[in-house]
């Protein structure tokens, strides 16, 4: 395994591996018995970085999530984990009754939501603090002084580390880090947003992002992240949902002419690395000269021992030009 660290703080920093896996489904659609081999042997092969959310997975029977963090508590119970593994988790797009979703009934950011929905979080994780919180998505409706103020109270009493954020546009995420760098509070240091080899296209409008896409990352992020140096991308959905594998399951956002030419590019360099193409994608995203961090989310131990073996796959730098400049 291969380690970088997240945050600048020497507080609250950590180093973390390189591929971080995804529990988005362990304690519904997948079964305690499996979800514990799948997390015991990332850690077995030098894993670190857990991901999860309050409301995971609302949507497998229609309530309010919390199925995810609470078999992450009986795992880190029943394993002895401490903080030696550092788990995230989101908070802000809960469902606020069952039946509902966070696209027409979330719980939003404001300061009493974070202070409630933090606590809920740690007593089902088992944890006296929470590694990394990110806010979920936007809330609009709320001034991003008074969430910024929830989430530094947090922080300065000692029951969350480091903070991250998802979802939102990038001038959003820039006027939050502004506003908490102006009044001394602590900011964002972690982006979580879908980002793969492919290029999305950015302009589809959805429930949540009427104006196009905002959970992907495109130019204005990569530069972005580029400008500034502290941050870490953490690239959730890399491999597409299998879609590099059943190329059928490609959604809207990647119909346009570039795709086959990437696909085409993806295809030559497996050839010749004789890795598998869902590999290649990690590999490119692990050794970008940017701080990804890909995020992958599995079901069964052939898929997450495909995805460990991506970590020690190197590409040389004519192999990483090449896939680069293919459009």
């Amino acid at each position: 395994m291969k380690y970088r660290t997240i945050g600048t703080d020497p507080a609250t920093r950590r180093e973390v591996s390189v591929l971080a896996l995804g529990a988005m489904l362990f304690g519904s659609r997948t079964d305690e018995e499996t979800s514990f081999a799948l997390l015991d042997r990332y850690v077995e092969a030098g894993g670190t970085f857990i991901d999860t959310s309050d409301n995971y997975a609302f949507w497998e029977d229609g309530g309010q999530g919390g199925q995810s963090e609470q078999l992450l508590g009986r795992w880190r119970r029943s394993r002895g984990i401490s903080n030696e593994i550092v788990i995230a988790t989101k908070l802000g797009a809960r469902p606020l009754a069952p039946g509902t979703s966070y696209t027409d009934n979330p719980e939003g950011l404001s300061a009493k939501v974070i202070r409630e929905s933090a606590e809920r979080s740690r007593e089902r994780l088992g944890m006296d603090k929470l590694d990394l919180l990110y806010a979920h998505i936007d809330d609009p409706t709320v001034p991003q002084q008074e969430t910024l103020e929830g989430f530094a109270a947090l922080v300065a009493e000692g029951t969350v580390g480091l903070l991250g954020v998802s979802n939102q546009a990038t001038w959003r995420v820039d006027r939050a880090r502004t506003l908490a760098a102006t009044a001394g509070l602590p900011a964002y240091e972690v982006l979580q947003y879908e980002h793969s080899y492919l290029r999305p296209r950015t302009d589809l409008p959805s429930d949540l992002f009427p104006d196009g896409t905002l959970g992907a990352v495109g130019p204005d992020m990569l530069g972005y992240l580029r400008a500034e140096p502290g941050l870490t991308l953490v690239a959730y959905s890399p491999l597409l949902k299998g879609a590099y594998v059943h190329p059928d399951r490609l959604l809207a956002d990647y119909d346009h002419p570039g795709t086959p030419a990437r696909l085409a590019a993806l295809r030559d360099v497996a050839r010749e690395t004789g890795a598998t193409i869902n590999q290649l994608v990690l590999a490119w995203l692990i050794g970008r000269e940017l701080p990804v961090i890909p995020l992958v989310g599995v079901s069964s131990m052939a898929q997450l021992e495909e995805n460990l073996a991506a970590v020690d796959l190197e590409l040389t730098p004519e192999q990483r030009t090449r896939l680069n400049a293919a459009h």
